[in-house]
């Protein structure tokens, strides 16, 4: 655990970045930085590896003031990603990977081979192992940089603003790498961002700065969403923090319907029973082609060109409401697909259902206590681990 007692950064033209910040950061999780820009961020998470010295109060790593350690000693102990992965141009990316272990006295052999199990783990391909950086994309950049960083293994991980530079894609995919090797390696991860989306998708427990280095709010995601501390978080937070809450409640249990959904090759008998305005139509081993007034398809001989688009499928095993949501409303039918691992349809839900869930989940769900760690419904095609609301 990390834990900052009343530390202060202040700088000789009297500029104070950081205000006693308190705080207390759990060990094996992942705890982000939030907060405009000015607000101390940076400062605080460089106070830790001491990249920033204190000016006032003291930082505990396991009970140890961070002062009384060597400053090389500390650092090497501590994984360090930032933006644009601050690779080394002249060296490759098994050697950039290398690096610390090479500083700590490894031989050139075993910090390869551990190099080259890294790039593995972060979802690198072995034969970018003996290219360059500039010969890297961005976000391949930028998983060398994590590889670079867990490469000595350490218990922590600092990562200043990691994914900012890369494009909303590559951002999701970094994220999601992230989450997956966090659920299997357990660091102690402090992350800086000034996203709030990401902010919640990635954190455990998320600090909310406010300018000046004030700690306006510490809480885990779910928490910061239902029960904002004052006018500035609600602010930062954004007009639709309800939306984004919904990421803490699973699809699992939404009442799929499967009476609108019909093969390609539909009889005219089974056209007859759709008693919904819209059917979905599925081909031959049970995917989705699209939506169509029953009274349009030609029984036993469906045309799949002429269908409206399906939008895009959830899976409840997996998803949130907010992702079932969406789908709904990208739906041009307002029906939302559901869909099994396989992509094989399992139901459709209107959007009328999903907010009778909505309000049944808010009803029955209480807001997590300040001492809970909620975990959440994954959205998307990310690997963290299925998961129910706290409480």
């Amino acid at each position: 655990m990390i834990r900052m007692d009343s530390v202060t950064k202040r700088y000789p033209d009297g500029t104070v970045a950081v205000d006693r910040l308190s705080l207390e950061i759990p060990d094996r999780s992942i705890t982000v930085l939030v907060g405009p820009s000015g607000c101390g961020k940076t400062t605080t998470l460089r106070m830790i590896n001491r990249m920033v010295e204190p000016s006032e109060g003291t930082i505990l790593l396991d009970g140890e003031d961070v002062s009384r350690q060597p400053v090389t000693t500390l650092r090497r102990s501590m994984g360090y990603v930032i933006q644009n992965a601050g690779l080394f141009q002249h060296r490759t990316i098994l050697d950039n990977i290398a690096t610390v272990p090479r500083m700590l006295g490894w031989g050139k052999e075993k910090a390869r081979s551990r190099a080259a199990e890294l790039m593995e783990r972060v979802g690198l391909d072995a034969a970018l192992g003996k290219r360059y950086p500039y010969q890297l994309s961005g976000g391949q950049q930028q998983r060398v940089g994590v590889a670079r960083a867990l490469a000595a293994d350490p218990p922590v991980l600092l990562m200043d603003e990691p994914f900012s530079a890369v494009d909303p894609v590559v951002r999701k995919g970094l994220q999601d790498e992230l989450l997956r090797i966090q659920d299997e390696l357990g660091k102690t991860i402090v992350f800086v961002t000034h996203d709030i989306d990401e902010a919640i998708k990635l954190g455990t427990m998320v600090a909310v700065m406010r300018e000046g280095g004030h700690l306006a709010q510490f809480a885990p995601p779910a928490e910061l969403l239902s029960d904002p501390a004052d006018a500035f978080v609600e602010d930062f937070l954004g007009a639709d923090r309800g939306v984004r809450r919904l990421s803490f409640f699973p699809a699992a249990a939404l009442e799929l319907s499967t009476g609108p959904v019909v093969p390609v090759d539909a009889t005219a008998r089974r056209l007859a029973q759709v008693k919904d305005p819209y059917a979905l139509v599925t081909d031959g081993e049970g995917r989705p082609l699209g939506w169509s007034e029953p009274r349009d398809l030609t029984p036993g001989d469906i045309d799949p060109e002429r269908l409206l688009p399906y939008g895009r499928p959830f899976r409840p095993a997996t998803d949130s409401l907010r992702a079932a949501l969406d789908c709904a409303v990208l739906s041009p039918t307002g029906w939302a697909v559901a869909v099994d691992t396989d992509g094989r349809v399992t139901g459709v839900v209107s959007q009328p259902a999903i907010a009778e869930a909505i309000r049944h989940a808010h009803a029955q769900v209480p807001a997590p206590a300040p001492e809970q760690v909620p975990v959440r419904a994954r959205d998307g095609a990310g690997d963290r681990p299925d998961a129910e609301v706290t409480g």
